[in-house]
């Protein structure tokens, strides 16, 4: 077990422990944990989305628009082609509009991918632009309206629970995580988005194709968006054109309190699955205390984003002078 790993398990437990006590009914109902359950799942899987693009160096500041692009494409197909039909026949129309949601956000992170390693625009410019871009396209289709009323055997993927403690969506997202995880840190692809990372015109040296790796990373990115966006309008039974955009900055947060290094080249996906329950333990504590609204909410985000920023760069900074130290002893 790596520090930062252990650092996220101690957060975890002592917000878990005082949240507990100070808030045992309301807390620890199951009502409450099925409700954070629901809730994690979709900017839990954007903030892995985020993470990717930044261990290969760069920043996907679009993966919201590419959720919400995603779900709508995947709604209007629904809505227009399921909801007429029903049995095998509507499951199937069901399967091919949750496909074509995710071939979306692939379309979506290859253009990403397209932007930043052919032509060569900084991540956070190439993305910024994105995120107009797809939210734009969102609101041509939409007409800036709602898509809503979608098949009923659709909507019950984000209404099953399993067991009565697990929500099928968390199960759904344990498993993505699952895979990525896997995909990212035991790989040979993982270990080549991790040398570019850390150190772009080096790994080219070493035979490996940039471009190809970069393009993956990015469509990776946005097909994790594009199943957050699928799971969000399964649970809410509706899609629009700007929905979630205050979590922009709530996935960059947890992707750096998870341990991915915005500079690139470090960080584990698990790192970021321990940060999304930190931060939703923190949500709904603070849900249960009226007074605080929402905007002293988004001052909590932006100071703990700005904290963690600076508690990584004073442990790099240790962490660089002990590797000195010992390179210098010998």
């Amino acid at each position: 077990m790596d520090g930062n790993t252990l650092r996220l398990l101690i957060i975890m437990f002592t917000l878990l422990g005082i949240a507990s006590i100070t808030k045992p009914d309301s807390f620890l109902s199951l009502a409450n944990f099925l409700s954070m359950e629901k809730q994690l799942v979709e900017y839990g899987l954007l903030a892995i989305g985020v993470g990717i693009a930044m261990i290969a160096g760069g920043i996907d500041l679009s993966v919201v628009y590419i959720a919400n692009l995603s779900a709508i494409v995947a709604g209007i197909f629904m809505q227009s082609y399921a909801t007429a039909v029903t049995g095998t026949e509507q499951i199937i129309f069901i399967i091919l509009g949750i496909l074509l949601g995710l071939l979306t956000g692939v379309i979506c992170g290859l253009f990403n991918g397209f932007l930043i390693a052919k032509l060569r625009i900084p991540a956070m410019l190439a993305t910024l632009g994105t995120m107009q871009l797809f939210m734009g396209l969102s609101i041509i289709i939409t007409k800036g309206g709602i898509v809503s009323g979608l098949p009923q055997p659709f909507t019950e993927l984000g209404r099953t629970n399993v067991f009565q403690i697990f929500t099928l969506s968390f199960i759904v997202y344990l498993v993505i995580v699952a895979i990525v995880s896997y995909y990212i840190g035991r790989t040979k692809y993982g270990m080549q988005l991790y040398l570019l990372g850390t150190n772009e015109k080096a790994s080219k040296f070493t035979g490996i194709k940039n471009n190809k790796i970069i393009m993956r990373a990015y469509m990776l990115s946005g097909v994790i968006a594009a199943s957050a966006g699928i799971l969000s309008l399964a649970r809410i039974n509706s899609a629009k054109a700007d929905f979630g955009s205050s979590f922009v900055m709530l996935t960059i947060l947890i992707a750096v309190l998870g341990g991915i290094n915005p500079s690139g080249g470090k960080g584990k996906i698990y790192g970021i699955f321990l940060a999304t329950i930190i931060v939703q333990l923190m949500s709904s504590y603070l849900n249960m205390f009226p007074n605080i609204s929402n905007f002293y909410r988004d001052m909590i985000w932006g100071t703990a984003l700005i904290v963690v920023l600076i508690v990584n760069f004073v442990l790099n900074k240790k962490s660089e002078a002990r590797l000195m130290r010992i390179t210098s002893q010998q």
